[in-house]
């Protein structure tokens, strides 16, 4: 069986108020050109009305991930821990609970959480968490696009409003 695929995909959500408008934004890169192949990139980027940051930052690795034609391994970074701990750590309780934490309250953004699930059992994931708004290119560029879907987020519910 051939190896999969190694690809770096890096992701970020931004929000105006939380909630508030929110973009999402995800880089993907495969190759390093290092063996004179091609070094290959994608950006993608989408926005909600009226959303979290939290949310958002979900949205990133499931939209990231749902772009894949075949099982790959990915280095998936982020700058969330809310994302990076709950699909490594937390899940498996909320699962084990039916979807409810520890103080018998509903998980937040469970849909989320069982869409991101659906879109990981396809791969290797191997979760990375790196400080936000520093010197990281993947991150710098995911945010970006997150800002850029944010922002055309408010574009529209200000023309909205407006009209």
């Amino acid at each position: 069986m051939p190896p999969k695929p190694v690809l770096n995909i890096y992701t970020d959500g931004a929000c105006s108020g939380n909630p508030g408008p929110g973009g999402w934004g995800a880089y993907l890169e495969y190759g390093d050109g290092e063996d004179g192949s091609k070094k290959i990139t994608k950006e993608i980027f989408g926005y909600s009305h009226e959303t979290t940051n939290n949310q958002m930052e979900i949205v990133a690795a499931i939209e990231a991930l749902k772009i894949l034609k075949k099982p790959c391994t990915v280095n998936l970074y982020t700058d969330s821990k809310y994302l990076q701990l709950g699909i490594t750590k937390w899940i498996h309780n909320w699962r084990r609970n039916n979807w409810l934490k520890s103080d018998n309250k509903p998980v937040k953004n469970a849909q989320l959480w069982q869409k991101l699930e659906e879109e990981i059992a396809l791969h290797v994931i191997i979760w990375h968490w790196v400080k936000g708004h520093s010197d990281n290119y993947g991150n710098i560029i995911a945010d970006r696009l997150a800002v850029k879907g944010r922002e055309m987020a408010r574009w529209e519910k200000i023309n909205v409003v407006h009209r």
